[in-house]
């Protein structure tokens, strides 16, 4: 459980893709888009001898050398070309961005989306024990999350987040989930718990947004 919010959210073991194809550093550039297209991939992990990560290269990186060829009808500069190694050969290791950004099976992929956008990268490594890669997580995978079914997501809510709440009666709360979307309504015994409701079901993996219905059966009456 989470020490913060108390759900579990699903781990990149859950949505990585395994086995991975990875690349050593003398990988030719042609060869490195030969792979990419033939996976249907957009990003490749450079390894070492050992199979413990060195970088990445993305298309990106490979499109660098695109852009750097001459176009008299652009009235864009070209980029820096990429450095080449003897006899003009472009490899991996001139042309990957390191050192990746490397995660684990077990982390969450909340976790792992937080170390993409701090990083600015759309795909991770995933290391086993003994730090080698042995799977890719990517944008898409962790987007995956929110496709889980609506009876799935409403299930979770009212038997991992409203149960588990003291003072809190799943029957008093309505649960409505469409599209992700969740509706609460009905009441909880006191206002302070209104937040914490709200909170954790935000929290829940394919909870897209939580619209606050709840009333307080201890609210001050209003005098009209």
């Amino acid at each position: 459980m989470d020490e913060v919010t108390g759900v579990r959210h699903a781990t990149v073991e859950s949505v990585m893709t395994s086995p991975v194809v990875r690349i050593a550093p003398e990988t030719g550039f042609r060869e490195i888009v030969a792979l990419l297209a033939e996976y249907d991939i957009t990003g490749v992990p450079v390894v070492d001898a050992d199979g413990r990560p060195l970088g990445i290269v993305s298309e990106a990186d490979l499109l660098l050398t695109l852009a750097a060829q001459e176009d008299q009808g652009s009235l864009l500069p070209p980029p820096e070309l990429t450095r080449t190694g003897p006899g003009g050969a472009v490899t991996a290791a001139d042309l990957m961005t390191g050192p990746a950004v490397c995660t684990t099976p077990g982390t969450s992929v909340v976790v792992a989306a937080r170390l993409m956008s701090r990083h600015g990268v759309k795909r991770l490594p995933v290391l086993d024990e003994d730090g080698r890669v042995f799977a890719m997580v990517s944008r898409g995978d962790l987007l995956r999350v929110f496709l889980r079914e609506d009876r799935v997501i409403r299930r979770e809510i009212v038997e991992e987040v409203l149960g588990r709440i003291e003072g809190v009666s799943p029957a008093e709360v309505g649960v409505e989930v469409d599209q992700g979307r969740v509706v609460l309504s009905g009441s909880v015994p006191a206002p302070h718990l209104v937040p914490i409701v709200l909170n954790l079901c935000r929290s829940v993996d394919g909870v897209v947004s939580v619209t606050d219905r709840l009333g307080s059966s201890d609210a001050p009456a209003v005098v009209g």
